[in-house]
């Protein structure tokens, strides 16, 4: 639906987004492992001054078993307002939320009863494998021209290459694949853009026969995972440039661009390093008419007995960190590295973006340590800190802790559980919020995954003035 003014969520600036009110409400996606209980979208009270902060206060059923939520996204955000948007009108309502194992693609309404989403469209994965080619979509961004849909698979039994799908804004219809020219791109994952400068970035997972039964040892070691990121002429679709960050750097997966629009500059997580289980997070940036990409942290494996590792890293002796998320405030001055392997939350100052300074930890969960929250000191938890989520003004991040169905099972083969934290973030201080601890049941046997917040977040927006 169209608005005579333009969405109040919508800000021209990371200035303007960083002093919109707080959020009240959390969309949070919920699967259901075993595919006997539909998945869910879980609406969270993220309200400090209500009776029911911390609790899960509605919840939408999918209509269908087995969709494995995972990644979902807002239909429109303050890129609807960059210049020459052909839908400067739209607003922020929909939640596009894709099935990561199904195909399919629910859009489902949160503006009537915000506490109470309705789904209000279903795309079956034949439209998005006609129209598109592509299956097993994971990550939604929304664009001036379009939804942006990046997807893990070809369609029809085709394994690969992944890509981008782009749907329309207001019909939701698939209007088609977005690469004119791939080049050499055939692994996704993820995509973000210099918005600005007419560039587009994705970066490398698997294909579906890769990911889906887990990590694959043999390819693994054998480097076979993604391990590039890929850039793009955003206007003309075309491939421009590979950035190989070395074989060795397995699983190349979130993307954070810097939110300042005059700056081409990013932050991209690599999951773990075959030659000695560490982790990494690189910022790609200008190397004169070209790309680069340059290492600035490095977070090496915990030695850890073998008795008390999972098989699939028993070999090893040591417990990797598994960087699997990174999220960027929207001042760009903090950012958040998940560690769901080792349970740790770390948090740098990259106000210099080449030389990040470590500005705060936490522990939770973890393969070995099964920390406790301080909400509920008695009970060792599994999992980690996986999706992270901040709030626009710097001062929420929210996590969440399963990662995905398969790799739950093959790092946690005990349990994973299912938990959510909070925690406060300011200059001086980086502690949980003992007040927020959504945990067990409340999920009603889901796992939590992504978190979205009530009129957008760090990682929802793309900015096009300074």
């Amino acid at each position: 639906m169209a608005l005579w003014k333009p969405d109040p969520t919508f800000y021209a600036s990371p200035r303007d987004a960083a002093s919109a009110p707080p959020e009240k409400l959390a969309y949070v996606a919920a699967f259901d492992r075993a595919a006997e209980k539909p998945d869910a979208i879980a609406v969270l009270d993220v309200d400090p001054g209500s009776a029911s902060y911390g609790s899960v206060v509605g919840w939408t059923d999918l209509p269908y078993l087995g969709d494995e939520l995972h990644h979902f996204g807002w239909n429109a955000c303050s890129s609807a307002l960059c210049p020459g948007s052909p839908h400067p009108h739209v607003e922020r309502r929909y939640l596009i939320v894709p099935g990561l194992r199904s195909s399919r693609v629910y859009v489902i309404d949160t503006k009537d009863d915000p506490v109470a989403p309705k789904i209000i469209k279903t795309l079956e994965p034949d439209e998005l494998a006609k129209r598109a080619g592509y299956s097993r979509p994971h990550t939604v961004h929304c664009g001036p021209e379009g939804l942006y849909l990046t997807a893990l698979g070809g369609a029809n039994g085709d394994d690969g290459p992944g890509g981008i799908a782009l749907l329309d804004h207001t019909s939701f219809e698939v209007l088609g694949r977005w690469e004119v020219d791939r080049g050499p791109q055939y692994l996704a994952y993820d995509a973000w853009w210099h918005i600005a400068h007419d560039v587009l970035i994705t970066s490398e997972w698997g294909t579906p026969s890769m990911v889906e039964d887990g990590v694959v040892g043999e390819l693994l070691l054998g480097r076979k995972y993604g391990h590039s990121l890929n850039f793009f002429d955003l206007r003309k679709r075309k491939h421009v440039q590979t950035v190989d960050l070395g074989d060795e750097h397995q699983m190349v997966l979130e993307l954070r661009p810097a939110h300042d629009p005059t700056k081409q500059y990013g932050f991209a997580g690599v999951v773990v390093s075959v030659e000695d289980l560490s982790a990494s997070v690189w910022v790609w940036h200008r190397d004169g008419d070209a790309w680069a990409a340059t290492k600035v942290i490095t977070i090496p494996a915990e030695p850890a007995d073998a008795a008390s590792l999972p098989p699939v890293i028993q070999p090893f002796g040591a417990v990797p960190p598994l960087v699997t998320d990174i999220d960027l405030s929207v001042d760009d001055q903090w950012l958040y590295v998940s560690c769901w392997g080792t349970g740790e939350l770390k948090r740098y100052d990259v106000s210099d973006p080449f030389n990040p300074v470590e500005a705060g930890s936490v522990r939770i969960g973890g393969i070995v340590n099964r920390t406790p929250h301080p909400a509920a000191r008695d009970t060792p938890l599994a999992g980690g800190p996986q999706m992270v989520e901040v709030s626009r003004d710097g001062e929420r991040v929210y996590v969440t802790n399963s990662l995905y169905g398969s790799w739950d099972d093959q790092f946690y083969p005990d349990g994973v559980g299912a938990w959510m934290a909070k925690l406060d973030s300011t200059p001086d201080a980086f502690t949980f919020d003992d007040r927020f601890f959504p945990n067990g049941d409340a999920f009603r046997g889901r796992r939590p995954h992504q978190t979205r917040l009530q009129g957008g977040d760090a990682s929802s927006d793309s900015y096009c003035y300074p």
